[in-house]
């Protein structure tokens, strides 16, 4: 793939997957039943994996557009909103009900994520159809995987025809056979490669195993979290691991998702996979250290 100098109009990543509202809370301490805590600090903004993708893929250059749902309401007016002013392509995003909610609530580095997803927040079949336009420019279509089966197969179909490169980011828990099929780089956690695979991850050789599974059912790139450890990623001639480091985490929240916009820029713009692997680990690293989990990749 050539490298891409500046951003067109036309995108060259799609990205199907979740946008929503965010909302982030740190504070000191849990409050005991019945009790209360202050909040030290608090952000509200565009988030949801869909958003985040397409965020970070834009960071980094690649102009990008995001297929998916908001609502009719006034939390989806200010999400789109925000997704304009950071030249997010929202042409073909459906709107409809209500707008997911996201509360990421922080203590002390750790999180709990509390999730408000209406059944009319998730994509179909026919959100997908409605936006094939602008598949046929894209050179990858990134699909999050916790979105609807149906939904995800289908953008597969539209990817192929426009000859783009199929990037999964999780697992649905259904149809992951026929989309990991057609995929040609996958990325998934330590709960979401149990799924794909049916084995564990607790070890460097754990995901060196899924991987390979991974590679065997088609993929050319297969990424795999150890917790707690880092990153293993395999491409057939090569593999690397990626230890977390030292780093500070702040909050975990949006890591997965920036790794994946690293590794997705970085293999647009024609990067060998272990670069790509590396900027993807680089971009992760930045997200975890600061709060909210939203990229911030730009620099």
């Amino acid at each position: 793939m050539s490298a891409l100098g500046s951003c067109s109009n036309a995108p060259q990543a799609v990205v199907v997957g979740q946008i929503a509202r965010d909302l982030v809370l740190e504070v000191d301490r849990l409050p005991s039943v019945g009790g209360s805590a202050p909040v030290g600090k608090r952000i509200e903004r565009l988030g949801g994996k869909g958003a985040n993708h397409a965020l970070g893929l834009r960071q980094l250059g690649i102009a990008s557009a995001v297929v998916g749902v908001v609502g009719t309401d006034d939390a989806g007016d200010a999400v789109l909103e925000e997704a304009a002013r950071e030249r997010i392509d929202t042409s073909v995003i459906t709107r409809r009900g209500r707008t997911a909610l996201l509360v990421d609530l922080v203590v002390d580095g750790g999180r709990r994520l509390f999730e408000d997803v209406p059944g009319s927040a998730l994509t179909t079949p026919d959100d997908v159809a409605s936006a094939s336009a602008v598949f046929m420019t894209a050179s990858v279509v990134t699909l999050q995987l916790q979105q609807p089966a149906d939904a995800l197969l289908r953008a597969a179909q539209l990817a192929q025809s426009a000859g783009a490169r199929i990037v999964l980011d999780g697992a649905t828990g259904t149809d992951d056979d026929a989309l990991v099929e057609v995929a040609d780089v996958v990325r998934a956690d330590a709960i979401e490669a149990e799924i794909l695979t049916g084995s564990g991850i607790a070890s460097r050789q754990d995901a060196a195993r899924a991987t390979r599974q991974l590679l065997g059912r088609g993929a050319s790139v297969a990424a795999v979290t150890v917790p707690g450890a880092g990153d293993f990623v395999d491409w057939g001639t090569g593999s690397a691991f990626l230890p977390y480091g030292d780093i500070e985490v702040v909050d975990p929240t949006g890591g997965g998702d920036a790794f994946v916009a690293g590794l997705v820029a970085a293999l647009i713009s024609g990067a060998d996979p272990r670069s790509a692997a590396e900027s993807a680990a680089r971009a992760a690293a930045s997200t975890v250290a600061h709060l909210g989990g939203r990229p911030d990749l730009s620099s």
